[in-house]
């Protein structure tokens, strides 16, 4: 008896670091009005994405920002999460009202954040039920599997349902096993695609792109392999560029082509710190038409090898498609991650180039699953739901980053120039979206209170940002 008396008080101490987090409680207040709309979220939660508004004013205040609207750097494709298998797992363990007010406030343009691109797996990764693929049995053919039929698939159809024009990026983790070359008694792990099997590969991809469209889902890019100089995941497969060159050039990208399926490939999909990995494709002799441009992670090397891609190949489109938080980084705590967060995943990418942003799963468990065994096992989602009740849910970094970039800045908005009379700490990045509107997200790294007057020209507003705080902003031009 003791014993379940200390589990229910542990089961109370977790809920209670959720409790109140799905918003149930509080009736949403009436939106605020004013020239303005903005959203405001500070590292000690006091503004929780919270909608304000401020009028256009007169008043000049000691900082400034300056928008340049002449100057027109990259289009924005969108901003969202990875719907891995463990996520969307998660989201049909809630109840359908608790799922749909979340999937609304997540991936609404009108009545939420707006999350308007999400990453998927082509088969399994390390956030799935099980290791698979779409073809494991090399006789019986292609076919979806329960974890696509059951799962991710009717998670999207609620999403779309919701956000129409969601965008959708797929990766695959490793290809079917019968078509790799061993490396260890691990088949799902690490290995080389046998070159006799390049053209059924690229088959894979056109029947797995095909099957989620008589579905109604429409893929809008992939990237020919995830992370593909990672030979340790739990399921992974390893490509040399030449590999990936090979594969993209001559069979890949003629049968997505021919397929007119309209279908993008970005390359590489992988950390900064190879940044000549795409480059060295795109001399090889890419089709334009097909091969979009490059996608990075984070976790090695630095931000600053989107600059260097950018600069040798202006030509092709960046994104940015994958980051994690977890134990090893107080991926929870919002006074450590907002921050950091915010310069170097969200604004940092978008201010070198990058035409969309994704982070890893958009949903995990309490108990940081489920997961597999090889792969990373001490990873947060954007947000967390408390296993105890599948209802109440924590916000992580990640969830309030893409949040502020998706609520104000939309789908085919043009980054503008902009400059500043601010100081250190102060970031920020500027759009034109297609609507006539304005907007303009900006993050106070610094310990007080920062006044500032944003001139767009014939208009100007002026209001205090919070310390450690982020705000977005969009108005009428």
């Amino acid at each position: 008896m003791k014993y379940m008396i200390n589990i229910s008080i542990l089961s109370l101490t977790i809920a209670s670091l959720f409790a109140c987090s799905d918003g149930s409680e509080n009736p949403p207040a009436e939106d605020p009005k004013g020239d303005v709309s903005m959203y405001v979220t500070t590292s000690n939660r006091s503004q929780d994405f919270k909608k304000q508004a401020v009028d256009f004013s007169d008043e000049q205040s000691a900082m400034s920002i300056t928008l340049k609207p002449t100057e027109r750097f990259q289009t924005m494709d969108g901003f969202g999460a990875a719907v891995t298998g463990s996520s969307a797992f998660n989201l049909l363990k809630m109840t359908a009202e608790n799922r749909k007010k979340f999937l609304t406030e997540t991936f609404s343009p009108t009545e939420g954040m707006g999350y308007s691109y999400i990453r998927v797996a082509i088969g399994c990764s390390d956030f799935s039920l099980s290791e698979y693929t779409c073809w494991d049995d090399k006789e019986a053919g292609f076919g979806l599997t329960p974890e696509e039929t059951d799962y991710v698939i009717p998670v999207l159809k609620e999403i779309i349902a919701i956000n129409p024009t969601i965008k959708i990026l797929a990766s695959p983790w490793t290809c079917p096993i019968w078509m790799k070359e061993r490396v260890d008694d691990n088949p799902w792990t690490g290995g080389h695609l046998k070159k006799e099997y390049y053209g059924d590969y690229a088959d894979y991809f056109i029947k797995w792109i095909q099957a989620f469209k008589a579905q109604g889902i429409n893929i809008t890019s992939v990237t020919p392999q995830n992370e593909p100089l990672n030979d340790g995941n739990s399921a992974s497969l390893h490509m040399d560029w030449e590999e990936m060159g090979e594969f993209v050039n001559l069979h890949l990208a003629p049968k997505i082509k021919a397929s007119g399926l309209g279908t993008k490939v970005y390359l590489y999909d992988h950390n900064y710190d190879v940044a000549d990995y795409p480059l060295n494709i795109y001399k090889s002799g890419v089709d334009n038409d097909v091969v979009a441009g490059a996608a990075f992670h984070d976790y090695g090397g630095q931000i600053d090898a989107l600059n260097y891609v950018h600069q040798q190949a202006p030509g092709k489109e960046l994104i940015f498609t994958e980051t994690s938080i977890g134990t090893w980084n107080n991926g929870q705590d919002l006074s450590v991650r907002l921050m950091a967060d915010m310069e170097y995943v969200a604004l940092g990418t978008v201010n070198r180039w990058c035409k969309a942003v994704i982070v890893w799963n958009l949903m995990l468990d309490s108990d940081m699953g489920p997961n597999r065994p090889g792969g990373c096992q001490t990873c947060y989602g954007a947000v967390d739901i408390f296993r105890g009740n599948f209802k109440d849910i924590k916000r992580n970094s990640h969830y309030y980053i893409i949040g502020h970039l998706a609520s104000v800045v939309k789908p085919g908005a043009t980054r503008i120039g902009s400059e500043g009379n601010t100081e250190s700490g102060i970031i920020y990045s500027a759009f034109e979206n297609t609507d006539g509107t304005y907007a303009l997200v900006l993050m106070n790294n610094t310990s007080g209170n920062k006044k500032i007057t944003v001139n767009s020209g014939s208009k100007k507003f002026t209001y205090e940002v919070p310390s450690r705080g982020v705000v977005s902003y969009r108005w009428t031009k």
